[in-house]
């Protein structure tokens, strides 16, 4: 063996570490990137539904003969058949009608609990009326313990995802 092979020797293990494990970093990077631009563009899509649902819904939709009123339980359907992907357990919504109180509660919540009572409330349902739905999804990333003032190498970082639409009752 001439001795330039034996000077060369563990040249190719010491290239590959100082290129393979960053390219590898930047590879999964992309994939967690990727996973969350998904997960927000499918929240916004999903209350961007369940606000268009809602503002046809509005006061004519209670005099009789109609009976197109819904429930905030109706919307929440709507946002989770929309949301595929979003786990109700932990996707908060904000259902604010134009006279202020609103209502707050995770999907599930939501789906189970409000059944009965029409949204958005009387007196608040009169066309013209502006509607805000919010919704809020916590987004736990592996790469965000890399990053710039991590507490500490051994916990998830949570970004918050959120989402609102606002439109107009239409009648």
């Amino acid at each position: 063996m001439s001795r330039k092979r034996q000077t060369r020797r563990g040249n190719s293990m010491v290239e590959f570490t100082m290129v393979g494990i960053p390219l590898i970093f930047i590879l999964i990077s992309t994939f967690e990137m990727a996973r969350g631009m998904f997960l927000y563009h499918t929240l916004a899509h999903a209350v961007k539904a369940g606000t268009r649902y809602s503002v046809v819904h509005g006061q004519n939709c209670a005099i009789l003969p109609n009976a197109c009123t819904v429930s905030i339980s109706q919307i929440a359907t709507i946002i989770q058949a929309n949301g595929g992907g979003l786990p109700g357990d932990t996707l908060t919504l904000t259902f604010t009608p134009p006279s202020g109180s609103a209502t707050t509660c995770t999907l599930a919540d939501c789906i189970a609990n409000y059944t009965t009572g029409y949204w958005p409330p009387a007196g608040a349902n009169a066309p013209q009326s502006k509607l805000k739905i919010s919704g809020t999804y916590p987004f736990n990333s592996v790469i965000a313990m890399f990053w710039p003032g991590a507490a500490r190498v051994n916990r998830l970082k949570t970004v918050n995802l959120s989402a609102d639409s606002r439109e107009n009752i239409q009648f």
